[in-house]
């Protein structure tokens, strides 16, 4: 008896599909989205910056007489807040207005916003490290410089205020330039090498002998004196700098955090849209 040959249905020839063929031609990305979320984020925190260091929130002056961890209590509680709204809003942004995905799971969706949302604040990190920082140097120390400023328009310089302490009179003596910056050379590299060496020590002493009329002993005292407050002052504006760059680590990832979410939300929101 013969055998008829089996049927084969048209579908059964079709092997399947590749993985990764039905995928859309275009990039998932939204960069239009991001780069208008990351300009808001970058205007939003300058905005913001602004109105606290006019109400005295964003300058921290170094001559506070508070420790390094309480003077700048107000300025990184502002940093926080300050990242937390500017990069949310600017997150939200994006995820309201990148395209419509279609045919993308949930998941893909979900996952797709939330590295919108972190691009909107890598990219306005980098616009406010590139373009506007030294704007925001300038809101920041402008109120600590304005309230240094002399009657002669000049700014207070702590080493000068230390070189004046060396070669302080009574009654007051002016003393030339040359002496004057030639002590603030020493004094410079002494804070530098965390030590005063010994014939600078030496010699720095002889000097504020002879311009002040001190004897030996008072002037090589007023010299090591004088070196234990500048190096006092400048260990405490250290630990101040890394205390505050913990904090604007800290603010930056909490400002990633929220940018993330809130582009979650905004896209979330997007795509409930009903076309009228």
């Amino acid at each position: 008896m013969a055998h008829s040959a089996p049927f084969i249905s048209e579908r059964e020839t079709h092997y399947p599909e590749p993985y990764g063929k039905n995928e859309a031609s275009t990039s998932p990305v939204s960069w239009a989205a991001v780069i208008a979320g990351a300009f808001v984020t970058a205007a939003l925190s300058l905005i913001l910056l602004a109105f606290g260091a006019g109400v005295g929130l964003s300058s921290v002056s170094p001559w506070g007489g508070a420790s390094a961890t309480a003077v700048s209590r107000g300025a990184i509680l502002w940093l926080i807040v300050m990242e937390i709204v500017a990069s949310a809003l600017g997150g939200y942004l994006a995820g309201r207005l990148r395209t419509k995905w279609v045919n993308v799971h949930t998941d893909e969706v979900y996952f797709r916003d939330t590295v919108h949302g972190f691009l909107v604040w890598a990219v306005s990190v980098v616009i406010t490290g590139a373009f506007l920082a030294s704007t925001a140097a300038f809101m920041v120390g402008g109120s600590s410089r304005a309230a240094g400023a002399q009657g002669d328009g000049r700014t207070v310089d702590p080493d000068a205020y230390f070189v004046d302490a060396l070669f302080r009179t009574n009654p007051p003596t002016p003393i030339d330039a040359s002496a004057r910056g030639e002590a603030q050379t020493i004094l410079i590299n002494a804070l530098r090498v965390r030590e005063l060496p010994g014939w600078d020590r030496t010699y720095l002493s002889e000097m504020v002998a002879a311009k002040t009329g001190l004897t030996g002993n008072d002037a090589e005292q007023r010299v090591t004196e004088v070196m234990d407050q500048a190096r006092l002052a400048a260990d405490t504006a250290r630990k101040a700098a890394a205390h505050s760059l913990y904090w604007l680590f800290l603010a930056l990832l909490i400002g990633a955090f929220s940018a993330s979410l809130a582009a979650t939300m905004g896209g979330r929101q997007r795509d409930r849209m009903r076309a009228v």
